[in-house]
């Protein structure tokens, strides 16, 4: 067990805030030639190909057992189902708009970390959720209008990220970041193919088990890359700083999503989705600097007194 160190972790959150948009920019191009389970497999299978012969080569530790391998798969399916939300959303929504929903994420991981975890939140964070709940669904009110349902998906994502990130917290600090990437890339990848196999898209188009075409190879291989880069900066994060602490800084990733969406699609969000998106990241940026000086006032209290020792009576 090693000692939290928030400023490496909040480091590490960063290199996830900028990999983890271009890799969804990635999955947006992607999104109208190649299936949805086809994007998936390659996501999931690229990562085990990469992290599989550095962690033999290395002999990084990835058995796990018991507890640590139960949550290592409800870890994965976790991941799973968010990935296909936020790629599903993706094809319909623009790069920021998707994301900047999903960022109801960290509110609700907040109130997780109070609930499951027992993870301090006082009233001041909880007007904070409040606020960026409220920023929130000025972004899903025009994305809504203009797809319908679709603009709905990235709650799921959210949802689903939250507890996937309750989980990594729960196990990070028992696990190698590189043996779970390894071994969740191995169990998605053992999940992903036979399904798709069975089902081969009958009634269902996006489950398609078919070859991608040669020109979106290069992309495909992009996209692994860059999925395994991204999450091992966030399990990386995880074992070194708390889950509450980290999570606001996630909000950087709204403005790396608008700048690639822009750059690559030349989509930027309109007026009521802009104004929800700077509510949203301040009031997550207000939660960061109550954690910071939560810290800050733990650090320079002094220690409590023992009792009954000398000077006590």
């Amino acid at each position: 067990m090693q000692p939290d160190r928030p400023l490496l972790g909040i480091l590490l959150m960063l290199g996830f805030c900028a990999l983890a948009p271009l890799g969804d920019a990635v999955a947006k191009i992607l999104g109208g030639v190649v299936p949805l389970g086809m994007l998936l497999l390659a996501r999931f299978g690229i990562q085990a190909a990469i992290l599989l012969p550095i962690v033999a080569v290395g002999r990084r530790p990835w058995r796990m057992r018991g507890r640590v391998l139960a949550l290592a798969w409800a870890r994965t399916l976790l991941h799973i189902a968010g990935i296909a939300m936020m790629f599903s959303a993706l094809r319909h929504l623009p790069l920021a708009d998707a994301i900047a929903i999903a960022y109801v994420m960290p509110f609700i991981l907040l109130l997780l970390g109070w609930a499951v975890m027992g993870e301090e939140v006082g009233w001041r964070r909880l007007a904070a959720c409040v606020a960026g709940f409220a920023g929130t669904l000025l972004v899903i009110r025009p994305s809504f209008q203009e797809v319908g349902w679709p603009a709905l998906l990235p709650v799921g994502v959210a949802v689903g990220f939250a507890l996937f990130m309750l989980v990594t917290r729960a196990i990070a600090r028992q696990t190698d970041p590189l043996g779970l990437q390894a071994v969740s890339g191995v169990i998605a990848t053992a999940l992903l193919l036979p399904a798709l196999a069975l089902v081969d898209g009958r009634g269902v188009p996006a489950l398609r088990l078919v070859a991608p075409p040669s020109e979106a190879l290069s992309l495909l291989l992009l996209l692994g890359v860059l999925g395994t880069l991204a999450h091992l900066c966030m399990t990386w994060a995880l074992r070194f700083a708390p889950s509450a602490t980290l999570a606001p800084m996630q909000y950087i990733e709204i403005p790396f999503a608008t700048l690639f969406g822009w750059a690559i699609f030349r989509d930027l969000p309109d007026g009521m989705a802009a104004a929800g998106i700077l509510v949203t990241m301040a009031a997550g940026l207000y939660v960061l600097m109550r954690e910071r000086a939560i810290a800050r006032a733990a650090l320079a209290a002094p220690p409590p007194r023992r009792q009954g020792s000398a000077g006590a009576g």
